[in-house]
């Protein structure tokens, strides 16, 4: 049982596969880098990059080169996620994939007990914070609609709805409830008050020339 245990890992071809990133130009990789090959990692992919931004295209490439049973080294947990939802995602990829986390410097190794039941709390840490702000969100809008806020779709700006608007104004109505009445905001409102009051003008210096 144990050869054949080896073998079914050999025959996978199983990689250690590497990953750094720095998220400003200041920074040097050369740390993170040396660490990943003293551990062995058979490739790595690095790059300068924020966390927080979406557009990361080696940590992509990354992602798609892992294969069932791989090995994913990176030197600090933050190097992998961007945010707790994110972590949590790759958590369940990696779980349904059998591909195994190293976090160098926080000693976590999901190969081990210990190393997969601190990364699963981990995950089951990210999933509560996630579900926790969904429920707020929710109850943030059921308490805003108490109060008459309206959510949907704002009013499709047309050249007759901003006249509309601006005679209302000429006619005394507050911004306040301008903004209210057409699902708009009150910078939404004085621009297009600026807008018409602009074309108005054109159009009578243009009567009055001719």
């Amino acid at each position: 049982m144990f050869l054949s245990k080896h073998l079914k890992v050999y025959d996978k071809k199983m990689s250690k596969i590497g990953y750094a990133r720095v998220s400003s130009t200041g920074q040097s990789l050369e740390v993170q880098l040396d660490k990943l090959n003293q551990v062995g990692c058979d490739k790595i992919y690095h790059e300068k990059q924020s966390g927080k931004t979406a557009a990361r295209p080696e940590f992509q490439k990354c992602m798609n080169y892992l294969r069932e049973g791989d090995t994913f080294v990176i030197t600090r947990l933050d190097r992998l996620a961007r945010s707790v939802i994110h972590l949590s995602q790759v958590a369940e990829r990696f779980q349904a994939e059998n591909i195994d986390l190293v976090v160098i410097d926080q000693a976590i190794d999901t190969s081990t007990p210990t190393g997969r039941l601190m990364f699963n709390m981990l995950a089951a840490i990210a999933e509560f914070e996630t579900d926790l702000r969904s429920e707020r969100q929710l109850e943030g809008i059921a308490k805003a609609k108490e109060h008459g806020v309206k959510f949907g779709r704002p009013t499709k700006r047309t050249d007759e709805i901003d006249l509309e608007i601006y005679n209302k104004r000429k006619e005394g109505v507050p911004i306040g409830q301008l903004a209210k009445d057409y699902d708009l905001g009150s910078a939404t409102i004085y621009r297009i008050l600026n807008d018409v009051f602009e074309k108005v003008s054109t159009e009578a210096t243009k009567l009055s020339l001719g």
